[in-house]
């Protein structure tokens, strides 16, 4: 049994997850779904993480705020975690699209999703809020954040991790003092802010946010009436760090691993480079912790199964080597190496696939040769079509990001 589902107090949370950005930084792949319904890990959702988290924690009231492109997202939600949880003793897990309850328009920040959102959440009447992102890989129990959040009397507490001041500004950088209350407080700074006892790190936020619910409503409603970016980051924590009652709680991993594991994955490199250190050899991220489970929802698939051991006859070997490879696969005489293969993919004799990510229904033709390489669902790859190995040729054709990662988006004829 996880031991966060023993903690009573994380019952008085309300857990809402910001799931309802356009995902621009992840595009094509949000093309037509929402970024935290992008597919991870093979058989994953990048919801799936966060909503982990909350289970393993034991917390039992959960929204999800959608916004764009929400469909698969729904269904998602519906096909693999409604079930989950018990109505007739009050838990839930939900989606809630913009309601026009406040005023007629799309949620306008992270703040502003929040804000719009407010009947609901009287409605309700929790004592705590707890607020999460979507689109972050990592395990965590939000109950033993809640215990220091109430040791501390504080009005609101922020989940903060240590990272290279190199990587820092494109995060809110935290500064604090002795008792971890914070002291300041920047949004993507160019200069991120160093630690006093390690000047090449900075103290970041990890978009994990605890409020005391009458604190944050009052500063909501004061936010709302303001010309701001009705932005948790730029405008909601900078304005009550003046209380003196903001605190950072010090992620303490779940994981169980030496290095603490926290992935922003909503850019394609990074999307990429998460998927290829979970197929390695000894990931950081472990997905196979029996106390940690990691949920999603399932498709009926048969087992992967891999087929022709010809080699020596013409070179043809299903085989897969420092992969992922989900049910439903079939590795026909094909070569996958480094790569992450979600369910009921298809390999067929003479490809070569290496450091790939190919997800659900993805067909690969005799002879190909892919590397690095993304292909989103329903995508056919014709015989002898090469992709991966020469730059200019790829970029003519597809999506290309800087760091030469190559992406096909869903359903795409490729010629």
């Amino acid at each position: 049994m996880n031991k966060g589902r023993k903690n009573k107090g994380a019952k008085e949370l309300l857990a809402l997850i910001l799931a309802g950005g356009k995902g621009e930084r992840l595009h094509p792949l949000t093309l037509h779904r929402a970024k935290p319904a992008v597919p991870f890990g093979g058989k994953y959702r990048i919801i799936d993480f966060t909503l982990s988290n909350c289970i393993n924690s034991g917390v039992r009231k959960i929204a999800v705020l959608t916004q764009y492109k929400s469909l698969s997202l729904n269904r998602h939600l519906a096909l693999g975690w409604e079930h989950l949880l018990n109505p007739e003793l009050d838990e839930f897990i939900i989606s809630v699209p913009p309601q026009q309850r406040v005023d007629k328009r799309w949620y306008e920040g992270t703040a502003d999703a929040v804000y719009q959102n407010i009947y609901s959440i009287e409605k309700e009447a929790p004592p705590y809020l707890l607020i999460l992102s979507g689109d972050h890989v990592y395990k965590m129990d939000y109950s033993e954040m809640l215990n220091f959040h109430l040791s501390k009397g504080a009005a609101g507490t922020l989940a903060a991790i240590e990272m290279d001041r190199g990587k820092a500004s494109s995060f809110g950088v935290i500064e604090v003092d002795k008792e971890s209350r914070i002291i300041g407080f920047k949004e993507k700074p160019k200069k991120p802010q160093s630690m006093p006892e390690s000047p090449e790190q900075s103290l970041v936020s990890m978009g994990v946010y605890l409020f005391n619910t009458r604190d944050i409503i009052s500063e909501l409603k004061s936010d709302a009436f303001r010309s701001t970016a009705h932005d948790f980051g730029k405008n909601i924590i900078p304005g009550m760090i003046k209380t003196g009652r903001l605190f950072a709680y010090n992620f303490k991993d779940e994981n169980k691993k030496e290095a603490k594991y926290w992935r922003d994955v909503g850019a394609i490199d990074e999307y990429w480079e998460a998927n290829m250190e979970i197929a390695s050899v000894d990931p950081m991220f472990n997905l196979y912790d029996e106390g940690w489970l990691i949920r999603t929802y399932q498709p009926q698939y048969p087992p992967a199964k891999f087929v022709f051991a010809q080699e020596r006859k013409g070179g043809r070997l299903g085989i897969a080597l420092d992969s992922i490879v989900c049910d439903g696969c079939i590795i026909s005489g094909g070569r996958v190496q480094n790569s992450v293969l979600s369910p009921n993919v298809r390999v067929h004799s003479w490809a070569d696939v290496r450091e790939a990510v190919l997800m659900e229904n993805v067909e690969v033709g005799r002879h190909c040769k892919i590397k690095k390489a993304i292909i989103d669902k329903d995508v056919r790859v014709p015989d002898g079509t090469v992709i991966g190995y020469d730059s200019e040729s790829d970029r003519k054709r597809f999506h290309v990001s800087p760091e030469g990662v190559v992406v096909i988006p869903k359903g795409v004829e490729i010629e």
